[in-house]
C-alpha cells in the first residue's frame, strides 16, 4: 500500500515537473502548469482505469500539502505588509467590488438560463477557495461536488484568461494584479500572480483571505434574497 501511495506521489511530480518544463519554454497562459498535469493524470487515470478511490491512497498525501501551502503564503504578504496598509481601502474595495460582481453575475447568468436552485445555490460561492466554498454550498442545500467543480473552473479561467486581461487594459500596478487573481480565481490564481511579482501574490493571498472571509457572510444573504 505505502509502495502504491509514493508511486502515485512520484507519478504526480513527474508529470508537474514535465508540465513545468512545457510551460517555461512556450510560456503561453493555458499552458499553466496546474491545468496541463491535471488533465494528464485524468487521461492517465481513465486509459488504466483506475478507479479514483485507489489514486486516493496517494492523492491523500498531496493533498494534506494543501494546508501548509496555503499557510506559506503568510511569508510574502508579512514582507509586503507596509503596502497592505497603504492601500488597505482600495485593497478591500477592489476585493468586495469583485467578489460580489463574481457571484451576482454567476446567479443571474445561472438563474436566466433556468437551471435548478440547486444548480445556483452550488454556483454562488464559485468565486472563493475550495474549502470555504464547499462550507457555504453545504448549508445552503447546494451540492458540494458541483460547488467543486465550478470553484475549479473559476480557478483555471482566471488564471488563463487573466494575463490576456492585464495586457489588453495595460494594468502595470502589481498589487492590482494580485487583487484581480485573487479575486477572480482564488489559489490558482494566486499561483499565477508569482509570475508577476513577491508584491502580486502578497496581494492575491490577501484578497483570496478576504474573499472566503466576506463571502461567508454575504453568501447567505444572497441566496436568501433570491429565495426567499
Amino acid at each position: 500500500m505505502v509502495m502504491l501511495a509514493a508511486g502515485i506521489v512520484l507519478l504526480n511530480v513527474a508529470i508537474y515537473l514535465m508540465m513545468s518544463v512545457i510551460y517555461r519554454r512556450y510560456h503561453l497562459p493555458f499552458l499553466i502548469p496546474a491545468l496541463t498535469a491535471t488533465a494528464a493524470v485524468v487521461a492517465i487515470l481513465l486509459w488504466f482505469k483506475i478507479p479514483y478511490d485507489t489514486y486516493m491512497i496517494g492523492g491523500q498525501w498531496i493533498n494534506q500539502l494543501l494546508g501548509p501551502a496555503v499557510v506559506s503564503l503568510a511569508y510574502p504578504l508579512y514582507k509586503q505588509r507596509h503596502v497592505l496598509v497603504q492601500n488597505l481601502p482600495a485593497i478591500l474595495g477592489g476585493t468586495i467590488a469583485g467578489l460580489l460582481v463574481g457571484m451576482f453575475s454567476g446567479l443571474l447568468l445561472a438563474a436566466g438560463l433556468g437551471f435548478s436552485k440547486s444548480y445556483v445555490l452550488s454556483l454562488l460561492p464559485k468565486s472563493i477557495t475550495t474549502p470555504v466554498a464547499i462550507q457555504i454550498s453545504d448549508s445552503l442545500g447546494g451540492d458540494s461536488s458541483l460547488t467543486s467543480v465550478f470553484v475549479m473552473v473559476a480557478g483555471f479561467t482566471g488564471a488563463i484568461g487573466g494575463p490576456y486581461i492585464i495586457k489588453l487594459f495595460r494594468i502595470r500596478s502589481e498589487v492590482g494584479i494580485g487583487i484581480g487573481f485573487g479575486t477572480a480565481s482564488h489559489a490558482l490564481g494566486t499561483a499565477k500572480a508569482l509570475e508577476y511579482g513577491e508584491q502580486s501574490v502578497s496581494m492575491s493571498s490577501v484578497a483570496m483571505t478576504v474573499c472566503a472571509v466576506v463571502g461567508s457572510v454575504i453568501g447567505p444573504l444572497v441566496a436568501w434574497l433570491m429565495y426567499p
